[in-house]
């Protein structure tokens, strides 16, 4: 499994269930990395999604404990478990939210993550992956600006096989 995020400089992810600020680079960045993939998300993630709709081009997981639960276009599962049982040999990648990413983290060999030069009043966060005893930054692109916010992309690998 693959992680894909962009945190502000405290690992803040979202605010009131959105993203914290429009990267218009960072959104392509994401529709490239994730194209034709599986893609797995918790329920509210899923209805942040423009019009609450799953991903075009992409098999949509829903984990939810919502037993009950079913949308158009998305696979549902209700555990970490089951995601990781029926998805963690896939290309998948975790997309959110906050809870969601921290207990797939310990599944995922690689992080695709924006770092944002600023930070937000974020609710919601993510491990630092720069101080993680498992993870290593390997890659780091130029840096790029949109809206006056200086970002880039970032990819860390799994240093062990913990």
């Amino acid at each position: 499994m693959k992680l894909i995020v962009a945190a502000d400089k405290n690992w803040g992810i979202g605010k009131d269930n959105d993203l914290l600020c429009h990267l218009p680079g960072d959104l392509k960045y994401f529709k490239e990395k994730t194209m034709g993939k599986t893609v797995i998300m918790g329920r509210k993630t899923l209805e942040s999604l423009p019009g609450g709709k799953p991903l075009p081009k992409r098999t949509n997981v829903v984990i939810t404990r919502d037993s009950g639960f079913a949308k158009d276009g998305c696979q549902v599962v209700h555990s970490i478990e089951e995601a990781v049982q029926k998805y963690g040999e896939e290309d998948a990648m975790v997309m959110g939210g906050a809870e969601i990413y921290t207990q797939l983290l310990e599944h995922c060999d690689t992080c695709y993550i924006t770092e944002i030069d600023k930070e937000f009043d974020a609710d919601k966060f993510i491990p630092n992956l720069m101080e993680h005893p498992h993870f290593k930054k390997v890659w780091e692109s130029e840096p790029q600006e949109e809206n006056g916010i200086t970002y880039r992309f970032t990819e860390y690998k799994r240093i062990d096989n913990e």
